[in-house]
């Protein structure tokens, strides 16, 4: 497929495509968690280019095929996280943004006792915490109420503003995000 699309600080896009069109291969690629077969994605801050393995420091990822330990709190999950991303003053951001999501009191709960609106709550949590130059969100808005629904999409028309927002998504509410789509058909 020639894919090709630009993004800079103060944009966003939306991939769109019908269900099995490959948005959310797309979204493994762009992020380094699978190989391109063909073609490249290259990450560029202040004009130096940054090797796949050192993305993941500048990128904050929600999607569906996340996964989260379940035998742990959210406290324990986010503070393993925290510390892979290098996270300085984790705990503090951590309740900000457990607060955000409105999660607050539930941080030393097991995360198998969360409904699946709280998992994807938290998960904007994990992606948040590490202030990601860029956010991609596959799906963004799915198993929240309405809500999580807002929350998200102040998170989304934040992220748009300072930094750089990718979204995969059929949703017509959640494509009001993206400047521009990028259409992905099988």
């Amino acid at each position: 497929r020639d894919i090709n699309f630009e993004l800079k600080p103060g944009q966003s896009a939306a991939i769109v495509g019908p269900n099995g069109s490959g948005k959310t291969t797309l979204i493994r690629i762009i992020c380094g968690l699978i190989r391109p077969t063909a073609g490249k994605v290259v990450y560029s801050v202040n004009g130096h280019d940054i090797e796949m393995l050192n993305v993941y420091r500048h990128i904050g990822l929600v999607g569906p095929y996340l996964e989260l330990y379940e035998e742990l709190t959210a406290l324990e999950n986010l503070l393993f996280f925290a510390k892979i991303k290098r996270v300085v003053d984790a705990r503090e951001k951590i309740k900000d943004l457990m607060a955000q999501m409105n999660l607050s009191g539930r941080e030393n709960d097991e995360v198998k006792t969360y409904s699946s609106g709280m998992r994807q709550r938290l998960k904007y949590v994990f992606a948040l915490l590490g202030d990601p130059r860029i956010l991609i969100l596959d799906e963004p808005t799915s198993n929240l109420d309405r809500d999580g629904i807002n929350r998200v999409y102040q998170i989304m028309e934040k992220q748009k503003k300072e930094n750089i927002l990718l979204i995969a998504t059929n949703d017509d509410e959640d494509l009001k995000y993206g400047d521009f789509q990028v259409a992905v058909n099988s």
